[in-house]
């Protein structure tokens, strides 16, 4: 029982959470397994779940910091099996009420159009709303559908993040290398950082011929591609910083958007260098030279705030990400789905003798939708001759068939 305890310090909130759910399910298979008589069948589905549940014990446990991603998936599709298999064994007369609960996580994960959903609904529906033995596994088949999903779910989400790590470590690596080449061999892209403005005149005799971000002898050297790049990170960090109101809080254990985040730095520093770049070049119209350092340097920041249209398409895609594992094609700022799906009990009419009342009633109401809009009695006149026929008796009836 010591590794039931829910209670004990774990690092990391989502472990807090994941032992709190475990020591859940863990006490209501205890409770089944004392109250109910379980078959030879039924104890075999136990003991497994047993064995899930301390494997989830296990992965919430786990070390180093780097295996978190496997333990999490593990964590989660551990407790999901286990819920399952809890679902299979709860008592019939306890039953019930779990179809709304499974149907609820259904309509959040799975499509509206799911062929198992559907046809839990109307089990629902045909039984007021309550889950009997003849649904336990339908019920179990959406269960194992909706987690399966959420675990899809949320495993694209990793995906997305260690994409966002990988490229955050390559533009990095590449600006490394930029600014210790400009420290390497000057001429190769320190110079390219440089603008060479027309000649003085009598108006402007300090002008110079030669301007770089940092004032010095020529050739320049990799300060240059230093001052550039630390300016359009720094850049491209601010206007990642205005970004921050429109993030949205999230329980997946993935930081996406501080990945999305960070990203800005580095591609802030090689916008900055390579629009330069693209300046010296004459690469865009109407800009062959800039007269000072301070227009350099002003650029360069122009170069890194510019990255921003980029990084919000994959703002977009990270926010799109986490808002759909809460379930398909659902906001989060969206109410929560609507419960009127959650089948309300149809009753039935019934007549003095518990039949259905046929005769007149019904043939009115019927007939209603069909009359003029004006009303009256003159529509009540009107209708009158065209219901004789049908009111009449058996043999009426008889004769016209």
């Amino acid at each position: 029982m010591s590794d039931d305890v829910a209670g004990h310090k774990k690092t990391g909130s989502w472990r807090q959470r994941a032992g709190a759910h475990i020591a859940a399910v863990q006490a209501e298979l205890n409770r089944i397994e004392k109250m109910a008589v379980l078959s030879a069948h039924d104890k075999k589905l136990a003991e497994k779940a047993h064995q899930l549940l301390h494997g989830a014990r296990q992965a919430t446990d786990s070390w180093p910091f780097w295996a978190g991603a496997s333990a999490r998936d593990r964590t989660l599709a551990t407790i999901h099996e286990a819920e399952l298999i809890v679902l299979k064994l709860t008592p019939a007369q306890e039953l019930g009420w779990e179809g709304s609960s499974v149907l609820a996580k259904g309509i959040q994960h799975l499509g509206q159009e799911d062929p198992r959903l559907k046809l839990l609904e109307e089990h629902l529906r045909e039984n007021d709303n309550m889950l009997d033995v003849q649904g336990r596994h339908l019920a179990a088949g959406v269960l194992h559908a909706a987690n399966h999903t959420e675990e899809i779910e949320i495993a694209r989400v990793r995906n997305f993040r260690n994409i966002l790590i990988l490229t955050f470590l390559a533009l990095s690596a590449f600006t490394v290398l930029l600014i210790l080449s400009g420290y390497q061999n000057p001429a190769a892209l320190a110079d390219k950082l440089c603008f060479e403005p027309p000649a003085p005149t009598r108006e402007n005799l300090n002008r110079k011929d030669y301007v770089c971000p940092v004032d010095g002898p020529r050739p320049a050297d990799g300060d240059n591609v230093l001052l550039v790049a630390s300016l359009g990170a720094a850049a491209a960090a601010l206007a990642g910083a205005t970004s921050i109101r429109h993030i949205h809080g999230s329980a997946v254990p993935y930081m996406v958007p501080m990945s999305l985040l960070i990203l800005r730095i580095p591609i802030g520093a090689l916008s900055a260098i390579l629009g330069l770049v693209l300046i010296h070049g004459e690469f865009i119209p109407g800009l062959s030279a800039l007269d000072s350092g301070a227009q350099i340097a002003a650029w360069a920041v122009a170069f890194g705030i510019g990255q921003e249209g980029l990084t919000r398409l994959l703002d977009k895609k990270g926010n799109l990400l986490l808002e759909n594992v809460r379930g398909s094609a659902r906001a989060v700022d969206s109410p929560p789905p609507r419960t009127d799906r959650l089948i309300k009990p149809v009753i039935q009419p019934s007549g003095p003798n518990g039949a259905k009342p046929g005769g007149d009633g019904a043939a009115a109401e019927e007939e209603q939708p069909e009359r003029a809009p004006d009303g009256g009695e003159e529509a009540a006149e009107r209708t009158r001759p065209e219901e004789a026929p049908k009111r009449g008796g058996d043999g009426a009836a008889s004769a016209d068939v």
